[in-house]
């Protein structure tokens, strides 16, 4: 786990400072890297890279990077290849020689043989920068799930590429906001595609690599998507035995390290699997994580943790957080993010990854399990309505309907805590088209009514990069509702949540792992009909039943996870009402045609109870000021 960094020119021509230029951005990134740091430029000094080390496989000098290859290729890599030792076996077989037992080498390796066509051998985390002294051809790439972050910005004829945004900024000509990737952050609170909310800066996207060369040539393409393929042949037990082995296996080769691994451990059921799966192969004492707020009263889940850890045999270590740390720490927190991010809860994520990182330098969570199995409340919403029309309309045969009013019922319980989202659901009416109606169970632009002028915003745009997500015949190839929504949150969604990850872990030096995504077991989930894993409208069922035995009743059965809620309304109310009414003032007197400013101010004033919709506008100010307002001070002096 590391940060990366590089400079590429698409002429062929000298880059002037280069050497500077990274070591500028290896500076900005440190904190990714704080073991070890490298550098490295092509003899014309047209190509060059740099790298910051969290040493975590082979972690002694021999993994040093950048790493050159026997015929003069050159690797700077961000992440984990998991089946490392299956690759340098075989290339071993064939008589290649190794100088590490790093997990790097592999890819050059890899590399060498296939050539762009190695990634499609890689499975784990990965962003990487690979050049070829043949060609004099960079490419970049980055996993196929989106899980190592990856950014890249084309300023006259240089590619700049890194691992995090900030890294970039300082050779931009001006630092502007991209409109259409803020409307889509106002609408979902999160990104869609490539875009950042930086203007000319992009992501490279999940499963893709791009390839650029000295004549100018720059051309991102994909190398690996999910498709719903669904497997009509086999039994409920095949789906169940298979995804017991796959996820198993993917628990067995994530626990490959040279250094201590640890766990998240939050109350839910994805963590609590995730740690059961580590003990049973490391044994009593894994060193255990969770976060909690003891006030107010129904933010603390640490009793269903501390039952987790009681049996597993963990070791583990309850963070207290208060008001006052979300206070000192929120606008740390949002520089290390580069930009706003869906829900608060990447503020409690931030404290115990700093936890965390004070005893192991890895660490396992749940990551996936929601968008991946169905976890989320809205798909039980999205079901409840269709459960009704099908009983009314006489099509609960249909090809498009998998759960029956009756046997929905039972598991309704689980709205109990969601009846505002069902009143403003059905507010507009009901019965619509699929996409319409999955669109307002997660428009958060509703919101957002009197405070931001939409008439300057490209909501058409919106439209069309939600709809061709989500209506994409090319992932889901047979209409079922439960894929179409499983799959647009696996696309956007469970991106934005793995940036949260990335940051604030690497933020202090933590590399943290997720074997829920895992590609083998990712593939096969997508060919498991709807109807087996979203049987009667349960939740998680697929992996509940699977796993039944790893998991105490108590946190299997319980229908209150909250998700890291953070106590918000509460502190906007009390002890943190100053601190916020000061931000929601900077942003009404920003001189932005975007925001109303005054009817922001407004709202807080007569209301503060409105904890995400606050969120998502104070850290888009913390945002601006960070970035926007001190443009100056980013600018890169040659």
């Amino acid at each position: 786990m590391c940060g990366v960094a590089g400079v590429f020119s698409l002429s062929g021509a000298r880059i002037p400072g280069l050497s500077a230029r990274l070591a500028h951005m290896a500076g900005l990134i440190a904190h990714r890297g704080p073991d070890d740091r490298g550098f490295w430029m092509s003899k014309d000094e047209s190509t060059g890279f740099a790298h910051v080390r969290l040493a975590i496989i082979d972690p002694g000098e021999r993994g040093h990077q950048p790493m050159l290859g026997p015929d003069g290729s050159v690797v700077a890599f961000n992440g984990e290849i998991y089946n490392y030792r299956e690759l340098k076996e075989t290339a071993e077989a064939k008589g290649r020689r190794f100088r590490s037992a790093s997990d790097t080498e592999t890819i050059l390796a890899v590399y060498e043989d296939e050539g762009r066509e190695a990634v499609n051998r890689l499975r784990g985390m990965f962003a990487f920068a690979h050049w070829s002294p043949r060609s004099h051809q960079m490419t970049l790439a980055r996993d196929r799930f989106g899980i190592k972050p990856l950014y890249y910005t084309v300023i006259g004829d240089v590619l700049y590429f890194a691992s995090e945004i900030k890294a970039l900024l300082p050779f931009v000509a001006s630092i502007e906001t991209d409109l259409d990737a803020l409307a889509d952050y106002l609408t979902f609170q999160y990104l869609l595609e490539d875009a950042t909310l930086f203007a000319g800066i992009k992501q490279l996207p999940p499963g893709h690599y791009l390839t650029a060369e000295p004549n100018g040539r720059l051309a991102a393409e994909r190398y690996w998507d999910v498709t719903y393929d669904i497997d009509y042949d086999h039994t409920e037990s095949f789906f169940l035995q298979e995804v017991q082995r796959r996820l198993n296996d993917s628990v067995d080769v994530h626990l490959r390290s040279d250094v201590e691994v640890g766990t998240y451990l939050s109350g839910g059921i994805d963590s609590t699997l995730i740690a059961s799966l580590a003990s049973e192969r490391l044994g009593a004492g894994i060193k255990a994580f969770h976060g909690r707020f003891p006030q107010p009263h129904g933010y603390d889940e640490s009793g269903y943790a501390q039952l987790a850890a009681k049996s597993l045999g963990a070791d583990l270590r309850v963070l207290d957080m208060s008001a006052s740390d979300f206070e000192r720490d929120l606008r740390e927190l949002v520089y290390f993010l580069d930009h706003p991010v869906a829900g608060p809860g990447s503020f409690p994520q931030f404290e115990v990854s700093r936890l965390a990182a004070q005893e192991v330098k890895v660490v396992l969570g749940g990551q996936g399990g929601d968008e991946i199995f169905g976890g989320y409340a809205r798909y039980l919403v999205a079901y409840l309505e269709q459960c009704l029309r099908a009983a009314i309309d006489g099509t609960s045969n249909n090809g498009n309907f998998v759960v029956t009013l009756e046997s929905i019922l039972p598991n309704l319980g689980v709205l109990r805590e969601y009846q505002p989202l069902l009143q403003q659901f059905w507010r507009e009416g009901l019965f619509g088209s699929l996409d319409q109606r999955f669109f307002r169970l997660i428009d958060r632009g509703g919101e957002f009514r009197s405070e931001i002028n939409w008439g300057d915003l490209n909501m058409v745009g919106v439209m069309e990069r939600y709809l061709s997500i989500f209506n994409s015949t090319r992932n889901v190839r047979q209409e079922a509702y439960f894929d179409s929504m499983t799959h647009f949150d696996f696309k956007t969604l469970l991106p934005a949540l793995l940036h949260v990850e990335d940051r604030v872990s690497m933020a202090h030096g933590l590399e943290s792992r997720v074997p829920i995504l895992d590609h083998a077991l990712i593939e096969f989930t997508a060919t498991v009909p709807a109807d087996v894993k979203f049987k009667g409208g349960s939740m998680k069922r697929l992996l509940k039943t699977a796993f039944r035995e790893q998991i105490p009743e108590p946190i299997l059965e319980r229908r209150d996870k909250m998700g890291f809620p953070v106590p918000l309304s509460e502190w906007f109310d009390g002890p943190l009402r100053q601190f916020a009414s000061g931000i929601f003032e900077s942003l009404r007197d920003r001189d932005n045609p975007i925001f109303n400013g005054a009817e922001i101010v407004s709202s807080f004033e007569q209301s503060s109870r409105f904890s995400r919709k606050a969120w998502s506008l104070m850290s888009l100010e913390l945002w601006m000021q960070q970035f926007h307002d001190q443009a100056h001070n980013w600018q890169y002096q040659s």
